[in-house]
């Protein structure tokens, strides 16, 4: 029999240790922050950047976009390096070129040097993108992985949020909005470049304090030290040990793993693969980022002012907060596969009304202009649209790329399936201008149509990942296993 305090004990020991994963995650997911940040910063300074360096539609969507073929190359490379040196180095050197990447930016002289520093703070997105989910993935329990992995999401949209709010802010304080003055000299935009300094190194600085992967670990051969890491977070109830031969056993190989042994009989990958590809590239192609990048100019365009813009642009973001904590709650309760299922329904409905709305807009002077009625309903839908993407396909998406592929081959399938999303969001991104200038229901209505076709492919070909182990993740995919 146990006494009263080993009952108090056992009791209290998961959520300890439930609490020492969270933590860990918690600081992983401050890449996602930095992603987010970074990749909205921008959205604030368009058209000032347009009138600073005189610049026409197709050069600005080629700047504002630029960052996302460095997010490309930065989660090619993510994965063999982590692999090779470790999840914690990667995050290291992610956070030095975010320094770098921020400070560049703000003092850039022309558009191409811009560009250039965009693509540097790119490498940094890309690699965090890649190193977050597999990190909380690999040291979350299966019964916490799909909320503690959608911390990635979260931490994405908050940094998405405080850059709206902080460029906001410099474009108040500022004499003329962005392109104005800052109070403490220079242009308002590159203060805003400049602010994601902050939690740059906070994100540095974070990184020192946490341990390494335990599977990254095992696979190097530093079984106390994963031994160590694996009892904070799974709690006096698990068997480490069996949790270490389970890990083992799913790294039956001595070498290095290569992108090669990615190779499979669905169109030369395996078909997990292709199913973390597909998933990545029809999150970005149903035009989320298109939201977030052009949302000030956006709702310019429809007869807000510069201000009004930004406060919708921040209401917009705020949605997309509150959403993805709905998803943390739901996401281990419901499964992944329905709420991506009600997501791509939700977002196809909603992207089909703001088609409507903007097809039959009058134009005056090249420009939309929404009525009395369609100006509300195409904002009201805006936002049910980042509510039905925020719980469902923004954060899980993440979460699956995560769990889905076994312990061997997850950090560079999830570098394939990240830089695919990545030139994804390029293309959306850099095509809008070009779409926009035809109509934006032009470009709505093609958004609807991939969330339709992302509903039939979730469907047909998206496994169940919920509370699966991650070392019998090559249950899904028998060709994803190691030979």
């Amino acid at each position: 029999m146990t006494t009263e305090g080993e009952d108090r004990a056992a009791r209290s020991e998961p959520s300890h240790s439930a609490a020492t994963a969270a933590l860990l995650a918690g600081s992983a997911a401050l890449g996602g922050f930095l992603f987010g940040y970074d990749t909205s910063v921008i959205n604030g300074t368009v058209d000032a950047l347009k009138a600073q360096f005189s610049l026409n539609s197709v050069v600005i969507g080629f700047v504002v976009s630029s960052a996302l073929l460095g997010c490309a190359v930065g989660a090619w490379f993510a994965g063999p390096l982590a692999d090779r040196f470790g999840r914690i180095r990667v995050m290291q050197v992610a956070a030095l070129l975010f320094v770098v990447s921020s400070l560049g930016s703000a003092l850039a002289f022309n558009a191409w040097d811009l560009t250039f520093w965009r693509l540097v703070g790119g490498l940094a997105v890309g690699a965090a993108s890649v190193i977050a989910p597999a990190y909380i993935a690999e040291i979350a329990p299966a019964e916490l992985r799909g909320r503690l992995g959608s911390l990635q999401q979260l931490a994405i949209v908050l940094g998405i949020f405080a850059a709206l709010v902080v460029n906001y802010v410099i474009a108040r304080v500022s004499d003329g909005g962005a392109g104005g003055e800052f109070p403490w000299g220079g242009s308002a935009w590159r203060w805003m470049f400049a602010s994601a300094v902050v939690p740059a190194v906070v994100y540095g600085v974070v990184s020192t304090t946490i341990p390494e992967s335990p599977r990254y670990l095992v696979k190097k051969r530093e079984i106390a030290r994963a031994r160590q890491v694996l009892a904070k977070v799974m709690g006096r109830g698990g068997d480490v040990d069996l949790k270490i031969g389970e890990i083992v056993k799913s790294l039956k190989t001595e070498r290095r793993v290569r992108l090669s042994d990615l190779r499979g009989d669905t169109f030369g990958l395996k078909k997990i693969v292709w199913v973390g590809i597909l998933l990545s590239v029809f999150q970005q192609f149903v035009g989320i980022n298109v939201i977030f990048y052009y949302s000030s100019t956006l709702w310019q365009s429809v007869g807000f002012s510069e201000g009004d813009a930004m406060v919708t642009s921040v209401i917009t973001s705020v949605t997309n907060v509150v959403t993805t904590l709905l998803a943390i709650a739901l996401v281990d309760k419901i499964g992944r596969k329905k709420l991506l299922l009600a997501g791509a329904a939700g977002m196809t409905i909603t992207l089909t009304v703001m088609t409507v709305c903007f097809a039959t807009a009058a134009v005056v002077d090249g420009k939309p202009q929404l009525g009395d009625v369609a100006g509300p309903v195409a904002l009201v839908a805006a936002n049910l649209y980042v509510f039905s993407f925020g719980a469902t396909w923004g954060p899980v998406v993440w979460v699956m790329l995560g769990e889905m592929f076994n312990n061997w081959i997850r950090t560079s399938a999830l570098a394939v399936a990240a830089a695919a999303q990545w030139i994804a969001n390029w293309v959306i991104t850099v095509s809008f201008p070009g779409l926009s200038s035809l109509g934006l229901g032009i470009a709505y209505g093609l958004y609807a149509v991939f969330a339709a076709l992302a509903f039939v492919f979730v469907l047909k070909e998206v496994p169940e990942t919920k509370g699966r182990e991650l070392e019998d993740m090559d249950k899904l995919d028998p060709s994803s296993a190691t030979a």
